[in-house]
């Protein structure tokens, strides 16, 4: 339901452009937020119900190739764990600064904008101010072993 809180140990998954992952690794840049955001934009993985990792970030991929114009060949698909990126931005944070992962499903009938509906839509918020130092906290826990490629392979 829209607005709850994704639970600690679920991941979340960040679609990352090739610009902020160049050569393959994701870079703080792909954690930033824009001006005009209030919240970093990320999908809910266990919202999916995949029976493993690699089904449910198929189902993104096809997701996103419905949802953008055009996914770069080098994006990639960061997946995080809700509490530890919570936790290390608590920890280091001089503020002991809370982040908040919530479930924000966005559908067509309340934006005709969009070209799908997006139901494991989610958002990180509380990161707008010092955003730079939290996006470099981010990227600390996330490992190489959770990218995988936006495109969808064939």
């Amino acid at each position: 339901m829209k607005g709850d809180t994704i639970p600690d140990q679920d991941h979340v998954a960040r679609l990352c452009h090739p610009n902020q992952a160049p050569d393959g690794q994701v870079q703080p840049a792909a954690f930033m937020l824009r001006q005009e955001d209030e919240y970093l934009s990320v999908n809910w993985l266990e919202f999916l119900d995949c029976s493993c990792r690699e089904s449910g970030i198929n189902e993104l991929r096809q997701l996103y190739s419905r949802k953008f114009s055009r996914v770069g060949a080098g994006a990639k698909i960061a997946v995080l764990n809700v509490g530890k990126i919570c936790e290390i931005v608590r920890t280091e944070r001089p503020d002991n600064r809370e982040l908040k992962a919530l479930h924000y499903p966005l559908l067509l009938a309340d934006d005709p904008t969009l070209k799908v509906d997006d139901l494991s839509h989610s958002g990180i918020y509380n990161l707008n101010e010092d955003n730079h130092f939290i996006a470099e906290l981010i990227v600390e826990v996330l490992s190489e072993s959770e990218t995988y490629s936006a495109r969808i392979r064939t």
